[in-house]
């Protein structure tokens, strides 16, 4: 099916805060550069993990410094920082180089009460906690999240890596919105260990997430290869956005984002550059977004 997709227009982007949720086929360097400062509540970036195998990019590099001298949010220095971990991991040079300038944007877009999360594989995850904390500030890093799950290949020489890491940070440390009374409870892996009044209510989620990956047989496999399970994605943001809110997801993917928050009454825009991922994000948003 020719679905007559053209990437979007750089510096431009069709999204108004009282329009329609939007997917956006595009390049999203350009596209969130043009979005309004502080306009969102919640991000979600799921990026693709640097897994060493060779990937084009073009790569578009922001400034936003005088007399050349890189500094972060807040006055903070961060070009040392980065120039000490790149002597350790070339490949780590490249990654960053493409990655750093949306998470600069990423910021900017935050709202005052606005919350980023940071999806990221053990790779990348212990870097990206180092830079983050000089870009946004170590008052505002607000949790290290741990989604572990039982499923695929298992190592042999290694203990297996069955978990990937989400790094959780505030645009203010002082009125971030975040609410745990709205997540989904999950049961006690005890339950003999408490009365059964609280057995039957669940606990509230920690830190540590025991979530199954997509079932490769399930009613959410969509067939996009890095597609990640709803109840993750649902239970950001259930914690850190409310009804009505704007959520962004710029490495879209499968639309995992916007079918989480539309489920929640959430309003969305979602951004990706494969034309595959625009193909199944149109078959399983439907009329619940305008696809730019």
């Amino acid at each position: 099916m020719d679905l007559d997709l053209a990437p979007a227009t750089p510096g431009s982007t069709p999204w108004t805060p009282d329009g329609p949720n939007l997917v956006i086929h595009g390049d999203n360097l350009p596209v969130i550069a043009a979005l309004p400062d502080e306009s969102f509540r919640l991000i979600y970036l799921d990026p693709p993990f640097n897994t060493g195998r060779t990937q084009t990019r073009t790569s578009i590099k922001t400034v936003r410094s005088t007399n050349g001298v890189r500094t972060g949010f807040q006055g903070r220095s961060y070009e040392t920082v980065k120039g000490t971990l790149t002597k350790y991991d070339d490949t780590f040079a490249d990654y960053w180089a493409f990655l750093e300038p949306r998470l600069i944007e990423a910021w900017r877009l935050l709202d005052d009460r606005g919350t980023l999360y940071l999806h990221l594989d053990y790779r990348e995850s212990h870097y990206a906690k180092v830079i983050l904390d000089a870009l946004f500030g170590r008052d505002n890093f607000l949790n290290e999240i741990i989604w572990a799950y039982d499923y695929g290949a298992r190592a042999t020489k290694k203990w297996p890596s069955k978990h990937d890491t989400i790094l959780v940070y505030v645009k203010n440390p002082k009125t971030y919105y975040f609410d745990n009374l709205a997540v989904d409870r999950e049961p006690y892996m005890a339950p003999g260990l408490v009365t059964a009044e609280k057995a039957a209510r669940g606990k509230l989620p920690t830190d540590v997430w025991w979530h199954t990956i997509v079932s490769p047989t399930g009613r959410e496999k969509t067939g996009y290869a890095t597609q990640k399970p709803e109840g993750v994605v649902r239970r950001i943001i259930q914690a850190s956005s409310a009804p009505g809110d704007w959520v962004l997801d710029f490495f879209a993917g499968s639309g995992t984002t916007g079918a989480a928050a539309s489920a929640l009454d959430r309003r969305f825009v979602l951004v990706d550059e494969n034309p595959d991922a625009i193909t199944v994000m149109r078959s399983r948003l439907g009329d619940r977004a305008t696809f730019s």
